[in-house]
């Protein structure tokens, strides 16, 4: 039950969208309305800390010097969860960039669909290649840490991004952004395109992705604040970063709940075949969509208005952060050890945190007023 002084926020929030004409139009004639604009359901400031753009650093950063020490070429090499999603792809631009940027040599290699035995393979040979660095994104945590052990024996550095391997395995995660941040944003801002009532449901990627329970987990500690009690998370399902399966449990989520007013999809891959599925099955509108895409993936979606409003942070950055930060490691500018610093390029300046996590920035909301302004 929402106090007195709530009951008034909200009838501000409705009169003032009526009369300027800003509400969300929805397929029936509905709207969708805030809580309270810019506030969670909870009372509190959405993603809060949040950069004013998805770019960690600006181009006006200073360039950084490049790492010294050794003499040696840089031979990094990034393995992604799969090389087929344009997430990836993207991350893989920001490597390449750092590459040019410090004369070093780039390659991304890895499975055409999320599979941690093709990524042991992967590994397997780029060890057998005697590269300088792997970069690589984990399946499943624990099934890649006897290969990437086995490549550091030999000498070669490891450095994680965008999902994490058992600690054991690498120097350095590079992390895309807070698990926490990430993970409650996406409640917060599903609880504002619902008016912080109705059921929702998660469709996430594979059971085993470290990132994607991290943040579910925060995910589902957002529900449990004063606030949210109307809402309800029915079930999460899992389409293993995979259209064809992303699309299916979409659809087992609309039949198996008619009820249903929101999903949650916490993958590039998942979110955009969620959007696709509400389309198909003729939901668009009556059920919001959120969860973490590219611009340049949803663009079509938000000017649908299947999708009012996603988070994410900038790919082509992270994978920027990530060679940088192996490049540091190769060249003996910081070993992974809590406090080390480095510079990034345009990004600036990086320290190393608790368990060898440096962390590129917090996330960002994209929206109709601005994914214009954004190119990936």
């Amino acid at each position: 039950m929402r106090s007195g002084a709530a009951v008034i926020r909200l009838l501000m929030v409705v009169a003032l969208a009526l009369a300027m004409g800003s509400a969300v139009g929805l397929r029936g004639g509905g709207v969708v309305l805030a809580q309270d604009e810019g506030m969670s359901c909870a009372g509190e400031p959405i993603g809060a800390g949040a950069s004013a753009s998805p770019t960690a650093g600006s181009p006006e950063a200073a360039m950084a010097a490049s790492p010294t020490g050794g003499g040696e070429a840089l031979d990094i090499a990034f393995l992604p969860k799969d090389v087929e999603n344009p997430y990836f792809g993207t991350a893989a631009q920001g490597g390449q960039e750092a590459a040019d940027e410090l004369g070093g040599q780039f390659q991304q290699v890895g499975p055409a669909a999320a599979d941690a035995a093709e990524q042991v393979n992967f590994i397997q040979t780029l060890t057998q290649q005697g590269v300088g660095a792997i970069v690589v994104s984990a399946n499943d945590p624990d099934a890649l840490s006897p290969a990437l052990q086995a490549a550091m024996e030999e000498g070669i550095t490891v450095v994680s991004y965008d999902s994490d391997v058992a600690a054991e395995a690498r120097q350095v995660f590079v992390n895309q952004a807070n698990s926490e941040q990430i993970g409650r944003i996406q409640i917060q801002i599903m609880g504002r395109l619902l008016d912080c009532q109705g059921e929702i449901a998660i469709l996430s990627a594979a059971s085993t992705a470290t990132n994607q329970n991290a943040w579910i987990g925060f995910m589902e500690d957002e529900l449990t604040k004063p606030g949210y009690e109307a809402m309800t998370l029915v079930e999460t399902v899992y389409g293993d970063d995979d259209d064809a399966k992303s699309l299916e449990e979409t659809v087992g989520l609309l039949t198996a709940y008619p009820d249903l007013r929101g999903i949650i999809s916490p993958t590039t891959v998942g979110i955009a075949a969620a959007a696709q599925a509400l389309e198909q099955e003729g939901r668009a509108g009556e059920v919001q969509l959120t969860g973490l895409g590219t611009p340049n993936q949803m663009r079509a979606y938000i000017d649908s208005g299947t999708v009012q409003e996603f988070a994410l942070w900038n790919p082509a950055d992270l994978g920027y952060l990530a060679y940088y930060t192996a490049a540091a490691l190769l060249n003996g500018e910081i070993t992974g050890a809590e406090g080390d610093t480095f510079t990034a390029g345009r990004l600036g300046d990086y320290t190393v945190g608790a368990n060898g996590e440096v962390l590129l920035g917090p996330p960002f909301i994209f929206n109709a007023d601005n994914i214009a302004e954004f190119d990936f």
